[in-house]
């Protein structure tokens, strides 16, 4: 086997090319848009830069063939609540079913990450923010949403012979939207609907600056701090807000009130990847003129949750079901296409956010991802990620 370094543009193009070997038969694989990867490791695209590189290799086997990729990065930004010691990190890894193989590519991330004066490394990672290609898939093996890993099962075994051991799971929680919610649901709902200081209501695209502030608000009280989650500005959220703009559903997204002041928000997108699976992963002005045919007119059945989140001192207070309720009445009432919809996902270490999704209304499991650590020193006691 030969493990090569990505330096030039050609070594690049393979490193992309790698996952087309791994699931050439896999049918629930979507293609990651080639841009969506490619910018993670441009240092004029990714922030992370600042803090931080990266390293890539790809693997050939003895003919030549493309068995295998890896990335490590060491990035001064990431910790997690309990780390004693600096860790780094691996992603991108795609391998054909041979433990030889991954060792080799972990041995290598291992090697450099050693000479980067980092004690451990966490993965499969993204080298930035957590909400894109953080974990490795360990059930539930559907269509990912956009943004979110999909290996084959046998990588769990990839890892955890290697030596990785579970630093957290992921839980992933789906709903039938066109399904009844529960009485329950309701009459907490009706309560505070009957409440002339409780209100809600979706989004508007003329007002967007207006819901960047609603939602600056509620996120950093309710969310920011968990898991290594940072305080958002209303800069930050009003950019987010206008790249989504083009293919959010304003109906989807919803803001409840008390006294007119936001408390809670239930932000939902159609997922992307329901169209980007027709792209094969390119982007180039052609597909884009094919994206905008395929958002008019094939019609997007998937809602995927975003964010769901309560300030403190509203919470435990029915808020959940009120706006679960007006969001589903919404749904219902103009007949919105969504007949499936799943949520990010959560890490176990935050059971106040797992179970306020368990909450929401009729939820299942829909899929599990696990975020794996390699400790260098084997003597030291392994430790899982701390609740928060």
């Amino acid at each position: 086997m030969q493990i090569i370094p990505i330096e030039d543009s050609k070594s690049a193009r393979l490193f992309i090319e790698v996952p087309l070997v791994i699931y050439k038969n896999n049918a629930n694989w979507i293609r990651p848009l080639d841009k969506d990867i490619n910018e993670i490791f441009n240092e004029k695209k990714n922030k992370a830069y600042r803090f931080g590189k990266t390293i890539r290799w790809i693997l050939k086997d003895e003919q030549g063939e493309l068995i295998g990729r890896i990335a490590a990065f060491v990035n001064s930004k990431y910790k997690n609540k309990g780390d004693e010691f600096a860790v780094g990190g691996i992603g991108f890894f795609e391998c054909i079913n041979n433990q030889d193989a991954a060792d080799l590519l972990f041995d290598n991330a291992r090697h450099w990450l050693i000479k980067e004066n980092v004690e451990a490394m966490d993965g499969p990672i993204n080298f930035g923010e957590r909400d894109r290609w953080w974990g490795l898939l360990t059930e539930g093996f559907s269509q990912p949403l956009y943004g979110m890993n999909y290996n084959p099962i046998y990588y769990k075994d990839l890892f955890e012979t290697y030596g990785f051991q579970p630093f957290y799971h992921q839980y992933c929680f789906g709903m039938l939207p066109k399904e009844p919610l529960n009485d329950k649901i309701w009459e907490k709902h009706d309560v505070l609907a009957a409440n002339p200081d409780y209100s809600a209501r979706h989004l508007e695209k003329k007002h967007l600056e207006k819901y960047a502030d609603d939602f600056t608000e509620v996120y950093n009280k309710a969310w920011a701090g968990h898991g290594g989650l940072k305080q958002l500005s209303k800069e930050q959220v009003l950019m987010m807000f206008k790249k989504m703009k083009p293919v959010m559903d304003p109906r989807a997204i919803w803001f409840a009130y008390f006294q007119n002041k936001p408390i809670a928000m239930f932000i939902n997108l159609p997922d992307l990847n329901q169209w980007f699976k027709y792209l094969n992963g390119k982007f180039d002005l052609l597909n884009k003129l094919y994206f905008l045919w395929l958002k008019t007119f094939k019609i997007n059945r998937k809602l995927t949750g975003l964010v769901f989140g309560i300030i403190p001192e509203f919470q435990s207070k029915g808020i959940n079901a009120y706006i679960i309720a007006e969001t589903s009445t919404m749904l219902l009432k103009k007949k919105l296409p969504y007949t499936n919809y799943e949520m990010q996902w959560i890490g176990d270490f935050n059971p106040k956010m797992m179970n306020m999704a368990k909450n929401v209304g009729e939820v299942f499991n829909s899929r599990q991802l696990t975020t794996y650590r390699y400790q260098f020193d084997r003597t030291k006691p392994f430790k899982r990620h701390p609740i928060v």
